[in-house]
């Protein structure tokens, strides 16, 4: 289990809950992401993210994009 400001690279689903964003992974795990920019484009679509753990179950992302 990563470790509060490891840097992570994970890819899944990226999904709306409530006022944020969730990454459901591809190994089964999940996310809450803090994201610096609405990636609308890729909501409900496989992607990659980068970034570093901020809290338990909690990413800064760096970067988002379409994953495959």
């Amino acid at each position: 289990m990563p470790q509060i400001g490891d840097r992570i690279e994970e890819s899944g689903t990226l999904l709306r809950d409530g006022a944020g964003f969730l990454l459901k992974c591809d190994h089964g795990g999940s996310w809450r992401l803090n994201l610096h920019r609405v990636p609308v484009d890729h909501v409900a679509k496989h992607v990659r993210i980068t970034g570093v753990v901020a809290s338990e179950g909690q990413v800064d992302v760096e970067g988002v994009v379409r994953a495959g």
